[in-house]
């Protein structure tokens, strides 16, 4: 039978079939009028807040507090020191051979995170959350990227991607590892498409236009330069569980299927807050929306009136006076009659209280609901020093699961990124500890021996040992690492541990060049042992490095000492020995 009852029938997707499955995901998001609500977030918080509405002539002013609302609690949940480490399971046969494979992982870590500007894609992340309803971190193999190593070449990547720019193949399922698909639209420009179409081997390369004039990007906003969508298809194969992938536009494919050597897709998705059967999320904007179009419209209000009615009027008698002057200090003459009768200045009306009241009161009211009080935003004297702190912690409560749910995003990041090393490093040189025949052999020719050199590593080995992750974040982190130096500190003070004891064991970053100024001091120490005189007793004993305070024995044996004498002679060893 040729019918299969799996994805794409068991074959490649064609370019009608990749183009398909993006105007489903399309069909979707005007279905919940995505779009719309993106533009108008994205407009709300970056300040365009009066984008197309005719004011009239109606003063068009905007006191954007939502930006500053959202820059706290954004703040407030990626400000936290995030450092991801892996070890082994638990349950791994042989953990004990893990130890360097996962020191060597860690190290990796970290490197990715300073290439990839890891925190500062995630503030972006959570920013896009925040406003757009939903953040995605993408992750790629750039085969190009130098790594120093001749025998090596490729990194890993990360970018930030629009939610608009993102389709699942299940929108009612927001986990990204259980979905058919997953598809990334991408603007690129055109011949740049036409180029790699015709390098990859496309038949119809030549087919490849622009539709800048057709397309929209979450607004009604047509493109002006020449561009085309490339769409970059992501499944999972049945048979081998791999993730395969096709890039194509509506008429062509631009790369043929390839596969990704990947077990997970290598997409991280951010809910802000969740939605039920949807994928899409709640944006934290949305809701505060029509607060910031109240206050701008009774502000508004407030400014025309303000400008009609705020200062005095002149009303005055033309038969008494046939010209007002008001120029200061300019006398007003009149014709007879009672000057009280002449002209009258009517007072300007007065705007009611109630109106500043309501505004501020909208404006603190939002920020409270959020977490964003005076004492957390900073306003209040801190005259309570625990008071200030009980508020402060009170006030990140609200945003504790959404902090929790972006640590999970930064495990999986993590995750993937294990993913690629062990399916793409291959081998590589890293630092190892110096294998024992080494260090015999350096103490042999009385040289000091390095603690690591450079070894070659397989990181194909790591398929085969899983990994468990653990996220250290914030104060717990930092305690720990305080903690841990202040008993390190004591037990070098009183004389526990040695010099080369403490350095091994002090966290990376709080002395320069640790690990050169250890391997000194064991050099040092070891050519001072070396040099140090063995003074041996005449008799051919050894002599006694420290004075114990412990009496001599009396010598035992055939004969008579001069002790044995005395002892003999006395009936007792008091003040003899």
């Amino acid at each position: 039978m040729n019918d299969r009852l799996t994805l794409f029938k068991g074959k490649d997707p064609t370019a009608a079939e990749v183009y398909a499955c993006y105007c489903k995901g399309d069909g979707f998001k005007r279905a919940i009028n995505l779009y719309d609500t993106v533009r108008v977030n994205e407009n709300f918080y970056i300040g365009k807040q009066w984008e197309g509405i005719e004011a009239n002539g109606l003063p068009t002013p905007q006191f954007n507090f939502l930006k500053r609302v959202v820059g706290f609690v954004v703040a407030t949940i990626t400000t936290d020191n995030i450092r991801v480490t892996a070890s082994a399971l638990s349950n791994t046969v042989d953990t004990g051979a893990l130890v360097e494979p996962a020191r060597i992982v860690n190290e990796e870590f970290e490197a990715l995170t300073e290439q990839n500007r890891v925190p500062n894609r995630i503030r972006m992340f959570a920013r896009d959350a925040a406003v757009r309803s939903d953040g995605c971190l993408y992750s790629y193999w750039d085969e190009d990227a130098e790594t120093g190593q001749p025998n090596a070449k490729g990194a890993i990547r990360t970018e930030l991607v629009e939610n608009t720019r993102v389709f699942f193949g299940n929108p009612n399922d927001r986990s990204v590892q259980a979905q058919p698909w997953i598809m990334i639209e991408k603007r690129e420009i055109t011949r740049e498409v036409k180029r790699r179409a015709k390098e990859n081997g496309a038949e119809n390369w030549q087919a490849i236009d622009s539709d800048s004039e057709a397309y929209e990007v979450d607004t009604a906003k047509k493109q002006d330069c020449d561009t085309t969508s490339v769409f970059l298809l992501m499944w999972r194969d049945e048979d081998s569980g791999e993730i395969r992938a096709i890039e194509s536009t509506k008429e062509c494919i631009v790369k043929k299927a390839w596969d990704m050597r990947l077990r997970l897709y290598p997409i991280v998705w951010l809910n802000w807050d969740y939605v039920a059967d949807s994928y899409h999320g709640q944006a934290m904007l949305t809701g505060l929306v029509p607060n910031q179009i109240f206050v701008n419209r009774i502000w508004a209000l407030s400014m025309l009136s303000f400008m009609k009615t705020a200062y005095p009027k002149y009303i005055f008698d033309k038969t008494k006076i046939a010209r007002l002057d008001n120029r200061v200090g300019a006398a007003i003459g009149i014709n007879g009659g009672d000057v009280n009768n002449a002209i009258k200045v009517i007072d300007p009306a007065t705007i009611s209280p109630q109106i500043s009241q309501f505004i501020e009161l909208a404006i603190t009211q939002t920020e409270e609901t959020l977490g964003a009080t005076s004492v957390a935003l900073g306003d209040t004297r801190p005259d309570n020093t625990s008071a200030i702190i009980a508020l402060q912690r009170a006030a990140s409560t609200p945003t504790e699961l959404t902090k929790q749910n972006l640590y999970d995003c930064v495990e999986d990041l993590f995750r993937i990124y294990l993913d690629f090393m062990a399916n793409y490093y291959g081998t590589r040189v890293v630092d190892m500890p110096t294998p024992d025949k080494v260090r015999q052999a350096a103490e042999f020719v009385r040289m000091a021996a390095p603690d690591e050199i450079p070894q070659s590593f397989d990181f194909g080995t790591l398929k085969k040992h899983p990994m468990l992750l653990k996220l250290d974040v914030g104060a717990s982190s930092y305690y720990s690492e305080i903690a841990s130096m202040q008993t390190l500190d004591q037990l070098l003070q009183n004389g526990h541990i040695t010099i080369e004891q403490y350095l091994e064991r002090i966290p990376d970053g709080y002395i320069p060049g640790r690990r050169k100024l250890l391997t000194e001091i064991k050099a040092r120490n070891q050519q001072m042992a070396q040099a140090a005189p063995t003074a041996t007793p005449a008799g051919g004993g050894q002599q006694p490095i420290l004075d114990t305070g412990a009496k001599p024995d009396i010598p035992t044996g055939g004969g008579f000492g001069a002790l044995q004498r005395k002892v003999l002679e006395q009936g007792t060893t008091e003040g003899l020995v």
